[in-house]
């Protein structure tokens, strides 16, 4: 079988697969160099909804499919709704993401889609070679973004949870949602010993996404989310009348584990497969769309992949966090809680963003339980 050479090779056509194309195909850098993107399904599902929060207009605007204005946090005894502004919570569908990129790379003449499925990955001093369920291909460089969970569960350094999650979209009988109020924490629920919550996204008043999502180690059994959802719209909305228009589940990874050993001086895993779902929290959309446009000036240098890194300081405070709910995952409810009360969510949204002033880092983390987080600070220590 006569091998098909590319310069690069993406593997995977999600959210970092997709923006890596377009930011390769529309950088003239790139025009002379080959590229192939391979994903084993045709990206014309709505598999998944991405959200994110960001100041006024963005990059995705386009495709944005819903926005909200304000958002609503619950604890086991306190409950409050808060005006966002200049931040705006924002939700782009699967579907629409898809067919957006995937329209863009269609006019770059050197990039290359195609749906197969990659079986094997094999790399020499020189190359990498892909083999698919079709063909056989060769290139200088990969970008993989096939993630599996025995990547980060090997090790015990750090520990591994998963925010695991099934959700509905429901159509009421009646008006039911407050539309421009997005509900991004509901612990009134029960915990169970686990880190639980309701996450509501409304896209009109009687239309909503609906999502039992929990931080834990071990997935549940799939009757028990919908068990969940059935209850949160009984209790919470009154509401025992409606039909389910779509669903989704998924699992993303929450640990500090460091994926530079999977890298090598010719393949790089990004996406949630490099460590870029943000370790306390899973949200990955935004975060890929930063980090995209450095792997791209660093492949500009030719230099090994595996050179590459994106660590700082949050990373420290992600891996504290992650340590107090490992040690007792009942306990999340309690540090969002105190952190939703004492602190205004424009901050919040600002440190996940990694966008605050040490003085702010101290004065954010300072409006969580301490004492959990100080006994993981010194364990790590000592």
């Amino acid at each position: 079988m006569a091998l098909l050479h590319y310069d690069y090779i993406i593997i995977g056509a999600g959210a970092a697969g997709l923006m890596l194309a377009d930011t390769m195909g529309k950088d003239s850098f790139f025009a002379d160099k080959s590229i192939l993107l391979l994903d084993k399904n045709a990206k014309k599902e709505n598999d998944r909804t991405w959200c994110f929060w960001e100041k006024g207009e963005g990059q995705f605007d386009a495709i944005a499919y819903k926005k909200w204005h304000s958002i609503f946090f619950a604890g086991q005894q306190f409950s409050k709704s808060y005006k966002i502004a200049p931040y705006i919570y924002k939700m782009v569908r699967g579907i629409d993401f898809y067919t957006s990129y995937l329209n863009r790379i269609k006019n770059y003449p050197n990039i290359t889609f195609k749906q197969e499925a990659v079986t094997k990955i094999s790399e020499s001093e020189n190359s990498v070679e892909i083999q698919t369920s079709q063909e056989t291909y060769v290139a200088t460089r990969v970008l993989n973004s096939i993630f599996d969970y025995q990547m980060t569960t090997h090790q015990k350094k750090y520990p591994v949870l998963q925010q695991h999650f099934i959700g509905w979209v429901v159509k009421t009988k009646t008006p039911t949602f407050a539309v421009d109020e997005a509900t991004y924490m509901d612990f009134s629920i029960p915990q169970k010993g686990n880190t639980r919550f309701m996450y509501v996204l409304p896209f009109s008043k009687d239309t909503a996404l609906i999502e039992y999502t929990l931080f834990s180690e071990e997935l549940l059994p799939e009757t028990e989310y919908e068990e969940a959802i059935k209850a949160y719209l009984k209790d919470t909305f009154d509401c025992n009348q409606y039909e389910i228009l779509d669903t989704e589940k998924g699992s993303i990874p929450m640990t500090c584990y460091d994926f530079m050993e999977h890298h090598t001086d010719r393949m790089r895993y990004i996406g949630t497969a490099g460590g870029w779902a943000k370790p306390s929290t899973g949200y990955t959309f935004l975060s890929t769309s930063k980090k995209i446009p450095k792997l791209v000036s660093f492949l500009k240098t030719e230099k090994p992949l595996r050179e590459l890194h994106f660590k700082n300081r949050f990373w420290y405070y992600d891996l504290l966090l992650l340590d107090v709910l490992h040690h007792d995952n009942s306990t999340g409810h309690k540090i969002f809680t105190s952190i939703f009360k004492k602190r205004k969510p424009q901050l919040l949204f600002k440190f996940l963003d990694e966008q605050t002033s040490i003085r702010e880092d101290l004065y954010y983390i300072m409006g969580s339980p301490t004492l959990p987080f100080l006994k993981a600070l010194l364990k790590r220590l000592f």
